[in-house]
């Protein structure tokens, strides 16, 4: 196995950094191509989330691959390579394998626990399906993270432990009040129709928001978006992005969660709500409105932070705050379910090895039973066909007992570490040709 990941993440780089490499979706499928196009990498995959960006590829050589995969982040990031570096960390065969199961049960995540990492592994596996830059060794590698991942939240509690980003996001917010007393009677304003807004946009709903505004580029998903919470019950409208400002001095919490790769709110554009709101009705006494930024680039200006009559939290405040106290029982559980599954994945990896070679020796076999029967046929032209069929089984089944011992045995060791070597010993022993070996392994990846 030859699996490479190269990539920072909020634990690694500052906010300000990731925000500056966030790849919008147009970009990665040009950077998944570039990939694959680069001379030391066969397969490819970006998993890009608001606080991660990492680059899986299975490479032929390790030095060649932390260069090309490097190189290749910065190119479309943006980012100068070399202030790029600092922040990059490369993990290689088992323990690439060990970091992408410990991000898929949200060990790595801003808030341990969370499980919204699983919806973007398997967007990460269907966009590189999508572009055809995942062969057998991605393909298997993230739908196993996923089945990982699922099993560390069936088996364990570490759903007690941690939250999604938006639940966190309210919780610094409410400041130590429960979220839904916090949230009841608040008009709310999303900005945005993605996944996260949507889920802010549930999340606050139940929580008892008064009404929930949906604003978005498109205002067709917006629409939809709001004509789900009202079929739930829930007092929901949806507005053209031409709205934004008219809705903003007449809410009290806003949620923005965008691709733009530019600001969404600015620090005058709150100001002026701030304005328009305080005209409109007593301010005396009141809370601050709270704005929460899920997005990465940022979508308000972090220069609302030093404003009055305001409360905002993002990504980076996020990542200040104390999210990752889990209970250590929990956590330790998982980290016993990842270390299992990477020893398993591992073997079934090298094990995966030895298969075309197994098969190119019994077709060699059954060749060889073929070609002795062919010349039995001429020595004794009188066999009947039953007679003949006896022979060729018993053949047959003398050919398959001689084999099937060290086969089986040969693809138990081959799953151990350093068990590539007995495919090798095992084409030298037979004399197998090793065009013929590929024949039978290219076929099924392609399949796959």
């Amino acid at each position: 196995m030859s699996l490479l990941v190269v990539g920072l993440s909020h634990r690694s780089a500052p906010v300000s950094v990731l925000e500056r490499v966030s790849l919008p979706p147009e970009t990665r499928g040009k950077l998944l191509q570039d990939a694959v196009g680069a001379e030391p990498t066969a397969e490819a995959a970006v998993l890009s989330t608001c606080n991660r960006i990492e680059l899986y590829a299975d490479v032929d050589k390790f030095h060649a691959g932390v260069a090309e995969l490097s190189g290749l982040l910065a190119r479309h990031s943006g980012v100068d390579l070399e202030e790029l570096t600092p922040y990059l960390y490369v993990h290689y065969e088992d323990r690439a394998v060990h970091h992408l199961f410990s991000v898929a049960c949200g060990l790595d995540s801003m808030v341990v626990g969370e499980g919204q990492i699983l919806g973007q592994i398997k967007d990460a596996l269907a966009v590189a399906q999508d572009q055809h830059t995942a062969g057998r060794l991605l393909n298997d590698l993230f739908q196993q993270a996923l089945r990982v991942g699922k099993r560390a939240h069936s088996e364990t509690g570490i759903d007690r432990a941690g939250q999604s980003l938006v639940t966190f996001g309210l919780q610094q917010l409410a400041g130590g009040r429960p979220v839904a007393e916090w949230v009841s009677g608040r008009r709310v304003l999303v900005i945005g129709a993605g996944s996260m807004s949507s889920l802010a946009a549930t999340t606050l709903a139940r929580a008892g928001a008064t009404e929930l505004v949906i604003v978005n580029r498109t205002l067709e998903r917006a629409r939809r978006l709001a004509a789900g919470l009202a079929e739930s019950g829930f007092a929901a409208r949806a507005v053209p992005s031409g709205d934004l400002a008219a809705e903003l001095p007449h809410a009290d919490l806003v949620v923005s969660c965008t691709g733009a790769t530019g600001l969404v709110l600015t620090a005058d554009d709150v100001r002026a709500a701030l304005t328009a709101r305080a005209a409109s009705r007593t301010a005396s006494g009141a809370e601050p409105v709270a704005l929460l930024d899920l997005a990465m680039p940022r979508d308000i200006d972090a220069a609302v932070h030093r404003m009055e009559g305001v409360r905002l939290v993002d990504i980076e405040s996020l990542a200040e705050a104390d999210a990752d106290a889990p209970m250590a029982a929990d956590v330790d559980q998982v980290r016993g379910i990842v270390a299992d599954e990477v020893a398993a994945f591992g073997a079934a990896q090298r094990a995966a090895t030895i298969t075309p070679t197994v098969v190119a020796l019994r077709a060699m076999a059954a060749d060889v039973v073929a070609a002795e029967m062919a010349r039995l046929d001429g020595r004794l032209p009188g066999l009947d066909d039953k007679q003949r069929a006896e022979i060729t089984q018993t053949v047959r089944r003398v050919v398959d007992k001689l084999l099937h011992a060290p086969t089986v045995r040969v693809k138990q060791l081959a799953g151990e570490p350093g068990g590539a070597g007995y495919a090798d010993a095992l084409r030298k022993l037979f004399d197998l040709d090793p065009q013929t070996v590929a024949a039978v392994s290219n076929p099924e990846q392609e399949r796959q």
